[in-house]
């Protein structure tokens, strides 16, 4: 290219007026030299131009965590992986193409169907990188983007094959299982397009709403049968705590019997513990009182119970009268 600037310029010098016909030969070389000084320097213009354009295309900087594979427009793909730092390259006959080999997360969404029939929604999130060593296959098969070539499908693939071997219940309860086998399916897939899956995960589980709204009734109906029980439990214990407690009043009322048989004295204690009883009641009330004392059970000195027995007999209750 520099070489046809030259002669263009060269052709235009030589076609520049010279000296006119009745002029002096001293003029006519004098323009003569001066445009093949302007040729000369136009020339040493375009070989510097060339030069600097080869110099600042013949050198490229591969940044951290990326790698660079090289196209040659003579032989295509050169078989070497360029490492990180300054790499050169011949201008125009060679370009290089700068691959991010850092792992980078993908995520995917799909529906689809479980064991039992059951449509779960299933999301699963991919940390993945491109296999440095094969950088030069993956330019020359599926380019740059290979991520968006070939992960959508193998993740919808093999997230749909290993939920369909699992019940609805047990997607839940074996969580961790049925990411082990969608991370062990899906890396040996991507094996094969020298992509290297870091981690695989299931950040989304959901059923449809007819199997969740079954499942809320089947825990609802759970929760009533244990909570019938529980009362069937409830009433059990309160019958034997009846049961137990007539037992335990038809005992005391045998034990009372048989003490007033063998002593008398047993009734003249429980009346002392009436009168007392009696007392506090009639002692804490504001009014005053005048009963008889004989059927309040509170004259405890001598003949008092045969009085009171005689005013039971005859039906004397006492009288009241208030000041």
């Amino acid at each position: 290219m520099a070489q046809k600037f030259k002669d263009a310029f060269q052709k235009m010098a030589q076609n520049l007026p010279k000296g006119g016909a009745g002029g002096s030969g001293g003029g006519g070389g004098r323009g003569a030299g001066a445009a093949k000084a302007a040729g000369r320097a136009a020339s040493a213009l375009m070989v510097a131009g060339g030069m600097g354009y080869g110099a600042y295309n013949s050198v490229y900087t591969v940044d951290g965590g990326h790698r660079a594979v090289i196209f040659n427009r003579i032989i295509g793909m050169k078989d070497t992986v360029y490492g990180e730092g300054l790499n050169f390259n011949i201008p125009w006959f060679e370009r290089p193409v700068v691959y991010d080999i850092r792992t980078r997360p993908v995520n995917l969404q799909t529906l689809t169907g479980s064991k039992d029939l059951q449509m779960v929604t299933i999301g699963v999130r991919v940390l993945h990188r491109p296999d440095p060593n094969q950088l030069v296959w993956l330019y020359r098969h599926l380019g740059k983007n290979y991520d968006e070539r070939i992960l959508p499908s193998l993740m919808n693939e093999c997230a749909k094959a290993c939920v369909a071997r699992y019940n609805a219940n047990e997607l839940l309860t074996k969580r961790d299982e049925v990411s082990a086998s969608i991370s062990t399916e899906l890396s040996a897939r991507a094996r094969g397009f020298n992509v290297v899956l870091e981690d695989v995960a299931i950040t989304h589980l959901s059923f449809s709403p007819e199997y969740a709204k079954a499942v809320e009734a089947k825990q609802v109906a759970q929760q009533d049968a244990a909570r019938a029980k529980y009362i069937v439990l409830g009433a059990i214990q309160e019958k034997k705590t009846i049961i137990t407690k007539a037992r335990g009043e038809a005992e005391s009322t045998e034990l009372i019997g048989t003490a007033v048989k063998r002593n008398p004295g047993f009734m003249k204690l429980r009346r002392i513990d009436a009168a007392k009883d009696i007392a506090d009641i009639v002692a804490g009330s504001g009014n005053k009182i005048y009963l008889n004392a004989d059927s309040l059970l509170l004259n405890l000195l001598g003949d008092a119970d045969d009085k009171f027995e005689k005013a039971v007999a005859h039906g004397d209750r006492g009288w009241f009268k208030n000041k």
